[in-house]
């Protein structure tokens, strides 16, 4: 139990659906199953009518599906009443000739020799039928009406012990006895699997014999009412448990669970943990497979209601590694034990999921020279941030350069609200977005100074995946558009000094003052 809380958590509760043991689903009024718990169907036919005599058109398949107790009676009493009506045939056959009167005549040859009652004409019968033959009693060859009834007799024993044995036969190896080591868990759980929400149960084979080709399916019966008022009972449903993967096709030579992933297709798509308690429905699962000792298909079937549904569970592992083989410990193998799983339907959680997040605001995503992606968020505040680095980095720029910056500014961050609203369009700052600052070419008059044009950057709409204390607050240099003549960024980036990014002659400027 240790080593269990320590490999599932301090919160590991091992709960025994056995209804003798603790745990117990909710009491609810006892209703009653289509399918039992061991595969038997409660279901009758009734006012047949004319139409029982389809029955005995198959009269054969209507022996084999009789009970234990009416094959042994109709077994006996086929045997008992064909004995005694071939017996009287004999005994009439010698009454006829006159042979009871001269049984004990030397001279006188009957039909069939030491026959002068009926109880010695029914043991002469047993002794024919059953190919005893003791010598005492035999046919003359001056009856040839006995000879007749021989034959006949002989034909009719044939067939009644064709009929009959044949009959038992196909009972006793009837694979229904191999279902007996067919187990189903006795509780169905749902609870969260690979991520999603999944309804599981859990089968296993007691015998060394595998299931050849073994198969599993699962339906849902549930009444409902269609859109227009008509009323289906017991309507049938189909539970997909892994038909389009391969995933209903068992090798089952250990405890298996089989899962049904619950998704907008699944009819356990807005079931929720308190709709679970008010529902009506009833799981039925089916498993086929051929027998490998015999080779006859072998069916296996269980159901599970609502009760026996439970919402937050696990099944607890049977599995164990031994000395050179695995082993299944079957006293834990209807065991589950309690995990966190959301009360809610797949339905109401996509929903949830689908709500845009009031905080999202638009990011920025681009790639920096090592291909790394990089998110960037639009704000006014990152031209303050990186506009300080840059004078802490560079020292105090030339008085030239100032005014470029200082004049600009204003309008800088006026364009950068005006595009961060807009989503098909989005526009960084200076500073620690990544912007692309383009020299325009300068003007012919002497003393003008250059101006700088901020350019947008059309990308797609990202929400936003970071804060803006977590973001880069560096950028590479890059261009949008190729411009002829050398370029130059103002701005300072995060990872080098500002005159590295100067023109000689700004430096040269920068170095006298």
């Amino acid at each position: 139990m240790a080593a269990l809380r320590r490999k599932f958590g301090e919160d590991y509760q091992v709960v025994n659906t056995n209804r003798a043991t603790t745990f117990s689903a909710p009491a609810k009024k006892k209703r009653q199953r289509f399918v039992d718990k061991n595969g038997r169907c409660n279901v009758q036919h009734g006012n047949l009518g004319g139409e029982t005599s389809r029955y005995l058109s198959d009269l054969f398949t209507t022996l084999v599906d009789l009970k234990w107790r009416w094959n042994l009676l109709i077994f006996i009493l086929t045997y008992t009443i064909a004995w005694l009506v071939m017996a009287s045939m004999w005994w009439i056959i010698a009454y006829i000739r006159g042979d009871l009167n001269h049984g004990h005549n030397s001279s006188y040859t009957p039909c069939v020799a030491n026959v002068y009652n009926f109880p010695s004409a029914f043991l002469f019968f047993i002794e024919t039928e059953a190919t005893i033959g003791y010598g005492h009693r035999y046919i003359t060859e001056k009856c040839p009406e006995g000879i007749i009834l021989f034959l006949f007799q002989s034909l009719l024993g044939s067939i009644v012990d064709a009929f009959l044995i044949g009959c038992m036969f196909i009972k006793m190896s009837q694979p229904k006895k191999r279902a007996e080591t067919l187990m189903f868990s006795q509780d169905a759980v749902i609870s969260q699997r690979d991520g999603k929400l999944c309804l599981m149960f859990r089968v296993g084979n007691l015998r060394n014999s595998h299931m050849v080709s073994a198969q599993i399916r699962c339906k849902l019966i549930k009444s409902r009412q269609t859109p227009e008022g008509e009323f289906l009972p017991l309507d049938q449903c189909e539970l997909d448990v892994g038909f389009g993967t391969g995933a209903d096709q068992l090798f089952l030579v250990s405890p298996l669970t089989i899962c049904h992933e619950i998704n907008p297709r699944s009819p356990f798509f807005d079931l929720s943990q308190r709709s679970l308690s008010n529902e009506q429905f009833e799981i039925v699962v089916i498993l086929e497979g051929i027998v490998e000792t015999t080779g006859m298909t072998c069916q296996a079937r269980t159901s599970y209601t609502e009760d026996e549904v439970l919402w937050g569970h696990r099944f607890l592992p049977v599995m164990s590694l031994e000395e050179g083989f695995f082993r299944v410990d079957y006293s834990q193998f209807h065991s589950t034990f309690e995990v966190p799983t959301p009360p809610y339907s797949v339905k109401e959680l996509e929903e949830k999921n689908s709500l845009p997040s009031p905080l999202s605001t638009p990011t920025l995503a681009l790639t920096d020279s090592h291909g790394a992606r990089r998110d960037r968020v639009f704000s006014v505040d990152c031209i303050n941030t990186s506009e300080d680095k840059g004078r802490q980095g560079g020292g105090r720029l030339p008085s030239k350069l100032q005014r470029m910056s200082s004049s600009g500014k204003e309008d800088l961050q006026r364009k950068v609200l005006l595009l961060s609203s807009q989503h098909s369009e989005k526009a960084c700052s200076t500073g620690d977005l990544p912007l692309k600052l383009q020299r325009l070419s300068s003007s012919p008059s002497p003393g003008a100074q250059n101006r700088l044009q901020l350019k947008s950057l059309k990308v797609g709409f990202e929400p936003m995946t970071q804060s803006t204390g977590d973001l880069y607050q560096r950028s590479p240099p890059t261009t949008l558009s190729p411009t002829p003549g050398p370029m130059h960024s103002p701005l300072l980036s995060a990872g080098g000094r500002l005159e590295d990014n100067l023109p000689p002659k700004l430096r040269k400027m920068n170095a006298d003052r």
